[in-house]
């Protein structure tokens, strides 16, 4: 039985050498071994959110963090912005009206993204917003947001807090936490931080801090503050996921070894081209704009002619060839190509490769070739940048 290809937005392919971190011996959550662990890990981890801050720990799921991030920042009947592009977007929104919060709703069409006078005329008429949250890279429409100009429209427009779910950014898209003014940034561990679900981690200012402070939440298992104390002493409040903290040093190690983050996301930015390459050579539709293009995962339209259930299984049928199908309503209308985390130029060639043969066994029409042919121009571009060519 050959491996199945996950190209999916999460969660994503495990490296060899995160595996075996994680099957190490399991030690105790409370004794000096954990805390070495947890205080280097953390500061390793500094850099990839960009920033001073301390990294906090949840043993949860993305959602799990922001609500954390909700509920120990805003109180029933205050006034927030919730910015949604997509599907998670709108997660946002449902968290903020589950804690009773006023929601001022700022709704583009799936597939764009906010610009930065759309929110200045958004938040015109609005006095006393407390907080203004938005999705950093949307995965069911595969667009990012442009955070570092939408920060500063929050920053001089507003003395709300601006809170950022990254969940399939982090680690695979540039985030500039200290820099751009983002006041608290979540991300998962099953995306681009190429870990298996389990973890949340999150990162909080010390403007949020102080409002967090006043905020009193009556939150118990998700209270950042009970977090924070316990970070001082390298530690969590609760029984964390001890194996995922292992792996997470390990997501360090190769982190590193690529050069840092910026190299990682930059190979994350050469695989993305190469994806809307193949799919314009190959005449199918993209969903985005390539302005706001994610770097993480592509929405790709159905192909003509093509019943896109019918498509997809067969590709993982016969070829093992994982995609992920569209949400909402756009279910049937797009599938969607994930290039995040433990992923490179050479899995997007295999991937654009198999999907051509797919398309010639639904007599779809094209030049075959056409979509390797383009991604590999991509990729050999690429490398002429940073290598010289003998």
């Amino acid at each position: 039985m050959y491996p199945t290809i996950l190209r999916h937005p999460g969660p994503t392919p495990i490296p060899k050498k995160v595996e075996l971190a994680m099957a190490q011996s399991m030690i105790s959550h409370r004794s000096e071994e954990f805390v070495k662990l947890y205080r280097e890990t953390m500061e390793r981890v500094k850099p990839i959110f960009g920033t001073k801050q301390e990294i906090l720990l949840l043993p949860s799921g993305g959602t799990a963090a922001l609500e954390a991030a909700v509920v120990n920042s805003v109180s029933p009947g205050e006034e927030i912005v919730v910015i949604t592009v997509g599907a998670f977007g709108d997660y946002f929104v449902s968290i903020c009206e589950k804690y009773g919060l006023k929601v001022h709703k700022l709704e583009k069409n799936w597939g764009e993204a906010c610009t930065e006078n759309e929110l200045i005329e958004f938040l015109k008429p609005l006095s006393n917003i407390k907080a203004v949250f938005v999705t950093h890279n949307e995965t069911s429409t595969g667009i990012i947001n442009p955070i570092k100009q939408l920060a500063r429209v929050v920053q001089e427009h507003s003395d709300a807090l601006f809170i950022v779910d990254s969940v399939s950014g982090i680690g695979g898209v540039s985030a500039r936490m200290d820099e751009w003014g983002i006041d608290i940034l979540v991300t998962g561990s099953q995306k681009a931080m190429m870990l298996p679900p389990g973890l949340a981690l999150l990162a909080v200012s010390e403007k949020a801090w102080k409002v967090i402070e006043a905020n009193r939440s009556t939150a118990y298992y998700l209270n950042l503050l009970s977090y924070r104390d316990w970070a001082e002493k390298g530690m969590t409040p609760n029984t964390p996921a001890v194996s995922l903290i292992m792996g997470l040093s390990a997501v360090c190690d190769l982190i590193e070894e690529e050069g840092g983050i910026a190299k990682t996301t930059e190979r994350h930015e050469v695989m993305k081209n190469m994806v809307r390459s193949a799919m314009k050579a190959l005449s199918i539709d993209l969903l985005t704009s390539d302005e706001f293009a994610s770097p993480t995962i592509t929405a790709i339209r159905t192909p003509e002619g093509l019943d896109l259930a019918t498509y997809l299984a067969h590709l993982k049928k016969k070829y093992q060839l994982d995609f992920a199908g569209g949400l909402g309503h756009l279910q049937g209308k797009i599938f969607r190509f994930g290039h995040m985390g433990y992923c490179f130029p050479s899995d997007i060639l295999q991937a654009i490769s198999l999907m051509e043969a797919g398309l010639q066994d639904f007599a779809y029409s094209f030049e075959p070739g056409a979509g390797v042919k383009a991604a590999q121009d991509v990729y050999l571009s690429s490398l002429r940048k940073r290598t010289p060519v003998f």
